[in-house]
């Protein structure tokens, strides 16, 4: 008995053949190289250093006179202050007319630092003790003298007037048979006259007309002459 062969029919679908996915292409910028810098010569740089170091010097040059002026105004105005502080009221418009001030008041002549009142009123004149009295209500005192440049210039100031005997009181007197200053010091000028001239006493009177270093007498205080005020300038000079 023949067996039975059964035949199935198999199915192919065939479909469109899948297309492969590209594979993405990256471009890359490929840039050249820049090329190597070249170093700047030695001398170059030596000199642009020097130029820095220049104006870096010159910088600090004007810094310090600045400082410098600075510093100098401010102890200007401070011994302006000092000035002003020894008033107990400060003339105003004797220093200052127009609101600009000058070293000294009018009247008064200016040497480096000081003031210089030269009395020259009519007779009747001062004794010693009344010449220091005005000199203190002028908020000044006697002159005191610090070397020969001040006793040329007070000498150069002064008059001959009445006669030989008579001159100008100055704050010089003698204590304990030693000359003193109204400030305290002891004097070593010396610049006493060789001359008699009237009665001696123990305050000291500049004589006109002699020679700088030989014109102090030293004369009896009650003696009526005229004097010399002296004071700082409210301003110094530059």
């Amino acid at each position: 008995m023949e067996e039975e062969v059964s035949y199935s029919t198999v199915a192919f679908k065939y479909g469109p053949p899948r297309e492969k996915k590209e594979e993405a292409t990256i471009y890359a910028e490929v840039k050249p190289e820049a090329p190597a810098a070249v170093p700047a010569p030695i001398g170059v740089i030596m000199t642009e250093q020097k130029a820095n170091l220049s104006e870096l010097m010159e910088g600090m040059r004007i810094l310090e006179n600045k400082t410098a002026k600075l510093r100098r105004d401010r102890g200007d105005l401070n011994y302006t202050l000092g000035v002003i502080l020894n008033f107990s009221s400060f003339p105003v418009t004797e220093y200052c007319p127009d609101k600009k001030c000058q070293p000294c008041r009018p009247n008064w002549i200016r040497f480096q630092e000081k003031c210089y009142l030269f009395y020259e009123e009519e007779h009747p004149w001062k004794t010693w003790e009344e010449s220091r009295r005005y000199c203190q209500n002028e908020t000044a005192d006697l002159v005191v003298i610090d070397g020969l440049q001040e006793q040329e210039f007070i000498k150069n100031h002064t008059k001959f007037y009445f006669d030989r005997c008579h001159g100008y009181w100055f704050g010089l007197y003698e204590k304990d048979k030693t000359w003193v200053w109204i400030d305290g010091h002891n004097d070593n000028l010396r610049f006493w006259t060789n001359e008699t001239l009237g009665s001696s006493g123990p305050c000291a009177l500049m004589i006109p007309r002699s020679n700088p270093t030989q014109s102090w007498d030293p004369a009896d205080c009650v003696f009526l002459n005229k004097f010399i005020c002296e004071r700082e300038a409210l301003i110094r000079s530059e």
